[in-house]
């Protein structure tokens, strides 16, 4: 893997950028778009099913000339095909980064260590699919004989938020005679309620751990065992037909009780916030089945290809990169808004916190050297019209700059009379409204009187970008996660930061192990914390006792 030479803010675009900054940061969409009529047909591209308007970004032809310039100079091209050759582009832990071969086709050659992993990753796929298939029939029973009717994920990170995000994505495909649940955070609450109104003899657990040592998936998949080996009264062989695990340790998978033929393989080389469409995956699979699931891994290696192949400035997630970037590090935006006008997209927005912020939230580059420039803005959202009634008020007239993201579909999974249409209405609307606002004339106009003027004023000039496809099916949802994936990628290399380890999430870990014994030793423990630390665990203490 290259390194780009010189330091982001010394490259001939970046300067170039800086400088084109000063010339265009006060130019308002109503100039951009009274000046080109054909702007809003021109601005746009379209890939994997998904359709990108860019036209009300705050960007001339000059601006896109540089931003893509910029691209050229931090080597994307390189490290891209890195990328997907296989190359440990994840220097710190040296590992490869191949989420792109798990929606490889089957006769693709990715070779990591001598070997081509593409076979391995349609082996699992392959058992997947056997298993799920037993599930959906009925002929996978439990310990009583009874068939499964419930599914419960146990899991943490990406092994969470990437399977709920997809099952509520893909809620319309999914079999109506199958419960789902999610488990994650290690406050009790989250389990119990999850298997309140569960029967034990129905109930299947997925268990996914990369070690099988996460602390917080593994008490809860103890807390479940309990559960439901209380249930069926006692007999331990009950795990084997009611948990099955996705992890690399098998041995850990059977000192828990779990039949290691019911272990779903995935690799190091694929990171947890890029492994929905690994065995990860695997409750997705058994919503949707087997044939979906593999749709979906198409629109991902359709938007892979396409990223991989397009020209930067007609490249989806290149353009969505460089845009946050010029927000970002030249207007100061600190966070990006993604509105899903799609009810089943509810939990795209806080998939996509881990994805981003977790991959791009770093204060170093690849070489060590601490970064004299922004990275990782923020994501968040909500979805729809929801939003509306909530934080809009803040992006239309706050004082903060927050670019948005726009998701749209042009046909209802479930149509119900004129709901559709008042849903894109509001889309479209809403960033109309925000590009152009509404100026003090306009206003004045509709006879307001003069004192409140000013309230009803929109300046406008707040940018979006739009994304529009036909249906959200799954092939669609593949080709959307996997344009902020690359999107994400994009930003980290011209950044030069490592996207794709997460040091960041350790040391409260390491903390925390230390704690627990604290709090729950009989005898009153010896604190060596700071004094807030030691406080709160003396107090934390008193009110358990």
């Amino acid at each position: 893997m290259s390194v780009p030479i010189k330091p982001l803010t010394r490259r001939p675009a970046w300067k170039a950028l800086a400088s084109h900054f000063q010339d265009v940061k006060r130019l308002h969409l109503r100039e951009l778009f009274a000046a080109d009529p054909k702007r809003g047909q021109r601005l746009t591209t379209e890939a994997a099913g998904l359709f990108l308007d860019y036209s009300k970004n705050r960007v001339t032809d000059k601006t896109l000339e540089l931003l893509v310039r910029l691209a050229e100079e931090s080597g994307l091209r390189d490290r891209t095909e890195a990328m997907f050759r296989g190359d440990k582009i994840n220097i710190t832990e040296n590992r490869a980064v191949l989420h792109v071969a798990l929606r490889a086709p089957k006769d693709a050659s990715i070779v990591v260590d001598g070997e081509n992993v593409v076979p391995k990753v349609h082996a699992v796929l392959d058992k997947m699919a056997g298993f799920c298939q037993r599930v959906r029939s009925g002929r996978w029973k439990g310990s009583t004989g009874k068939r499964i009717r419930n599914v419960i994920n146990i899991g943490i990170g990406g092994s969470d938020l990437g399977p709920v995000m997809a099952y509520e994505a893909l809620r319309h495909y999914s079999d109506r005679n199958l419960t789902f649940r999610f488990v994650s955070n290690v406050d009790g609450i989250d389990l119990v309620e999850a298997t309140r109104d569960l029967d034990p003899a129905e109930s299947l657990f997925i268990v996914s751990s990369k070690t099988f040592t996460t602390l917080e998936t593994m008490t809860n998949a103890e807390s479940a065992r309990e559960w439901l080996l209380k249930g069926l009264g006692g007999n331990a062989r009950a795990v084997r037909d009611h948990f099955v695990a996705v992890s690399t340790s098998a041995d850990k998978v059977s000192a828990f009780g779990i039949d290691t033929a019911n272990m779903f393989e995935f690799w190091d080389w694929v990171g947890g916030r890029y492994s929905m469409d690994s065995a990860i995956g695997l409750s997705t699979m058994l919503a949707v089945g087997p044939e979906n699931f593999r749709a979906m891994l198409s629109g991902f290696h359709r938007m892979d290809e396409h990223f991989r192949t397009a020209p930067f400035d007609r490249n989806l997630p290149v353009l969505m990169a460089l845009f946050s970037i010029w927000y970002n590090d030249f207007f100061g935006a600190e966070t990006v808004a993604v509105l899903p006008y799609e009810q089943y997209l509810k939990r795209f927005p806080a998939y996509l916190q881990q994805l981003t912020m977790e991959s791009n939230g770093k204060r170093v580059t690849l070489d060590g050297a601490t970064v004299n420039y922004a990275t990782g803005p923020i994501y968040w959202g909500e979805p729809g019209t929801n939003g509306q009634h909530s934080f809009y008020q803040l992006i239309h007239q706050g004082t903060r700059l927050i670019p948005c993201d726009f998701i749209a579909f042009g046909r209802a999974l479930t149509p119900v009379g004129r709901h559709h249409d008042m849903l894109l209405a509001n889309v479209f609307a809403q960033a109309e409204a925000l590009a152009f606002g509404k100026t003090p004339a306009e206003v004045k106009a509709e006879k307001v009187p003069a004192w409140r003027v000013p309230h009803q004023v929109f300046e406008g000039n707040r940018p979006s970008n739009t994304i529009l496809a036909e249906r959200l099916t799954p092939e669609m949802l593949g080709s959307l996660v996997a344009l902020y994936e690359h999107n994400v990628f994009t930003q980290g290399v011209i950044w030069n930061v490592g996207s794709f380890d997460q040091w960041g999430v350790q040391l409260g870990k390491v903390l925390a192990q230390r704690i627990i014994p604290e709090l729950e030793s009989k005898d009153t423990p010896r604190l060596k914390h700071d004094s807030s630390t030691n406080n709160l665990i003396r107090r934390y203490r008193k009110l358990k006792a």
